[in-house]
């Protein structure tokens, strides 16, 4: 059973930063499609960042510049590091991996803009 574990999150002032870090246990993150996923209050939850099995990483077009994905394989986790953070990216922070069918998602970590 794969598990994801978000961490990381918590609450920071506009313009702060955050680094979210999501741990996977019970297959190598190579393995998967992992990926970035957030849900404001009263919104859809919506991708973030994605790092494919094959491919380049995906960031959304209105948050490149200030969030990006990466992975570190031997610890097979993968970050999200946020830079100029708003109010509009508070929101629950979710891991999910994902191939073919087979879908695992994480917890969630929340993080918290101040204005």
């Amino acid at each position: 059973q794969v598990q994801l574990v978000e961490s990381g999150g918590g609450l920071v002032q506009s313009g702060g930063s955050l680094r979210l870090s999501c741990a996977v246990s019970g297959s190598v993150i190579n393995n998967y499609n992992i990926g970035w996923y957030r849900q404001a209050p009263g919104k859809q939850r919506e991708l973030v960042a994605e790092i494919p099995t094959h491919g380049d990483t995906y960031t959304d077009e209105n948050l490149k510049g200030r969030f990006s994905m990466s992975g570190d394989y031997a610890k097979n986790t993968v970050y999200l590091q946020m830079h100029n953070l708003s109010t509009e990216d508070t929101a629950t922070y979710y891991c999910r991996a994902h191939f073919g069918i087979t879908i695992y998602w994480g917890q969630g970590t929340q993080v918290t803009v101040s204005s």
